[in-house]
This record gives structure tokens, C-alpha cells and sequence, in this order.
């Protein structure tokens, strides 16, 4: 009898030491939360933990709390690859990020090695999700899907200009670059210079001579804020008169802090600012009242663990595999940047990519309005 009360005893140790073990989801948050593209990763990781503050007080995804870890890879592949690692050590079950394409397609096999679901929020190249992985998900568009849009737009506005194609040499500068130098040559409209930069560089002398040569007016640049300051800055101060226009990876005001007053008039392409959307309102407040813009991607951060959330109660269960066949098989799912729903690639099923112009606002200050 003292035998069979001390083993039940033991086993109610057991599943109480159980629960507690159990008791968090652990999410990876992966980007560069260092270096020169530190602004997204900021993005990235504010807009996840408001996420699963706002998830956890609602009672968690499937009574588990929600813990972030968090991984900086520093926009490189390598790095990437080692966080994905780590990540799998620790336990992590699902990963919101990376931000950069050449990071997020190298780590998206490390996490499907090891039974881990990776939402992107940012990573646009098309490789992400045609690979034919199982946990290969986004919250935001393809960079086929918004090449067309900038190369429709040059064809329309620029269809007598002479135009530079120039990215960054990363799979998604240089893929953006491309699906938008395709879309336009479709359209009639040729490129007179298409050249590579590294990124890192800072000075683009050579390259702004090489088009002022060249007659150009309109340089489509693929690649990220940091690089395309700095040429917006030097066009200028080279006296050459030239709009550039990019895509998503401009999404900073501090693109405006780099490039200075030149930077008026920049085009960009990026889908209709998610803060004004109205399922956004309540988690805008809270970004605001804690001193924090929600620019870019921080709500689509935000979506990404609601996706996860939305599809693990789809499931009912945290498995992630079964998490995905839900998230492709039982949407649309109700987000702050509205309601997003999956095809077998892990592609959401709406292309809103729009034009910017960046102007300066009645605070004196530059930043991206939508055109209208």
C-alpha cells in the first residue's frame, strides 16, 4: 500500500514537472537585429512580441503560452544558418522571419530538416515558397508580383526615358530588379544600363558617371535603404537629374536620413500602408503609446504569429506540420493587415502592391505617401 502511494504521488510529480515543461510555445524571431539593416529587424522583432503579448493575454495558442527567442543574423546567410541551428536546439517550433530573401531561403531548410514552420514577413524572392517545402510561409507579396506593378508603372510614365537597372547582387535585389527589368521590357520599354553594386559600398561615382553618360532619368534600384541613400545622395550632389525608384526594401524613414532632401520624389513600391487598415487600429495604438512607429513590417511580424496562431487552432494542436496543412487548407485567417489566405506554395492569395512617392510631410520631415 506505502508502495502504490508513493508512486501515485511520483507520477503526480511527474505530470505537474510535465506541465511546466510544456508550459511555452517557444517562436523564434530571426533578422538583422544588428547592423545596417537593424531597422526591419526592429520591425520584425516589436511587431512578434506585441503579437504574443496580445495572444498570450487572450489564453495562448491552445492553452501554451508564447515565448520569443530571439536570433540576429545580421543580414547574412551564414549567420542565418546559424541561429536556423540554433533555433532547432533550443526547441523552437515555429520561426517569424528571416527578413532578407539570401538568409531566408538557406535557413528555410534547416527548419524543415528539424520540423520547425518558418512565416516570413519579408522575404519577397519567389524561391522562398517554389521550392516544395513543407513550412515555407509569408505574410507579404513576391517580388514577381511587384515587378510587374513597377515595370507597368515605367511603361505608363516613363515610356520615353532612358532607364537604369541596378541592384544589389542578393537574391532579392537582384530578383526584384529582374521580374521589374522583364515586366518593362515586355511593355517596349529597354534599359539602357544594367549594372551590380556590392552592397556595403560607399562611394558610386563611377556608376552615376556611367549613367549620366548614358542620358538616364530613371534608375530602378533592387536592393535595400542603406545602399539606395546613398545613391539618391550622390545623384544629387554629381548633378545628375534622375528619379529612383525601388521596392519594398526602401521602407524606412531612414532612407530620408541617408539620402537627405534628394530624397524627394523617390518611387517605391510597397502594398497599401498596413497602419491604416482598421483590423490594425487596436495594435497601432498600443506600437504608438509605447513610443514605437509600426512602419513597413511590423505588422506583417504581427500577422505572421497570428497566421501561426489562427492555423494551430485550425489544427487543434501546436504540431507544426499539422499547423501548416491548416494554414494552407483551412484559411482565410483574420490579421491586422486583413484577412490572408494560402495556396499549396505558401503564398498568400492577394497581390496589393501599390506606388509610393516620397515627399515631405506638413512635420518638415520626408517619408513615403501612397500615390493616389
Amino acid at each position: 500500500m506505502k508502495k502504490s502511494l508513493l508512486s501515485a504521488v511520483a507520477l503526480t510529480a511527474m505530470v505537474a514537472f510535465s506541465g511546466t515543461a510544456w508550459a511555452d510555445l517557444l517562436v523564434g524571431v530571426a533578422g538583422p537585429l544588428t547592423g545596417p539593416n537593424a531597422a526591419f529587424g526592429a520591425q520584425l522583432q516589436k511587431g512578434a512580441e506585441q503579437a504574443a503579448a496580445d495572444i498570450n493575454a487572450a489564453g495562448g495558442i491552445n492553452g501554451e503560452m508564447v515565448k520569443i527567442v530571439l536570433g540576429d543574423d545580421v543580414s547574412d546567410a551564414k549567420q542565418g544558418v546559424s541561429v536556423a541551428n540554433k533555433f532547432a536546439a533550443d526547441g523552437v517550433k515555429f520561426v517569424v522571419g528571416h527578413f532578407n530573401s539570401g538568409v531566408s531561403i538557406p535557413a528555410s531548410e534547416v527548419y524543415a530538416e528539424n520540423g520547425i514552420l518558418e512565416i516570413t514577413p519579408a522575404a519577397t524572392n519567389p524561391q522562398f515558397t517554389e521550392r516544395g517545402l513543407w513550412n515555407t510561409f509569408r505574410t507579404c507579396g513576391r517580388d514577381d508580383q511587384q515587378g510587374a506593378v513597377a515595370g507597368a508603372y515605367i511603361a505608363e510614365h516613363f515610356k520615353d526615358g532612358k532607364v537604369a537597372v541596378v541592384h544589389d547582387k542578393t537574391p532579392y535585389g537582384q530578383g526584384l530588379a529582374d521580374e521589374t527589368k522583364k515586366a518593362m521590357n515586355a511593355a517596349g520599354i529597354t534599359e539602357v544600363v544594367y549594372e551590380g553594386i556590392t552592397p556595403g559600398e560607399k562611394d558610386y561615382s563611377a556608376l552615376i558617371a556611367k549613367m549620366k553618360d548614358a542620358g538616364v532619368n530613371l534608375v530602378y534600384f533592387g536592393g535595400l535603404h542603406t545602399e539606395a541613400g546613398l545613391i539618391i545622395r550622390q545623384m544629387a550632389d554629381q548633378g545628375m537629374k534622375a528619379t529612383l525608384m525601388s521596392g519594398d526594401g526602401i521602407t524606412s524613414n531612414e532612407l530620408a536620413s541617408i539620402a537627405g532632401d534628394a530624397v524627394n520624389g523617390t518611387l517605391m513600391t510597397f502594398p497599401p500602408d498596413p497602419r491604416n487598415n482598421p483590423n490594425a487600429a487596436e495594435a497601432v495604438k498600443k506600437f504608438r503609446d509605447a513610443g514605437f512607429e509600426p512602419e513597413a513590417y511590423t505588422l506583417y511580424s504581427y500577422a505572421a504569429l497570428q497566421v501561426i496562431a489562427e492555423g494551430a487552432k485550425a489544427a487543434g494542436e501546436n504540431d507544426p506540420q499539422k499547423v501548416a496543412e491548416a494554414i494552407r487548407g483551412k484559411g482565410p485567417f483574420k490579421t491586422v493587415i486583413g484577412d490572408l489566405g494560402y495556396n499549396e506554395k505558401g503564398d498568400i492569395t492577394r497581390a496589393d502592391y501599390v506606388m509610393y512617392t516620397w515627399q515631405k510631410g506638413e512635420d518638415g520631415k520626408y517619408t513615403y505617401k501612397e500615390n493616389k
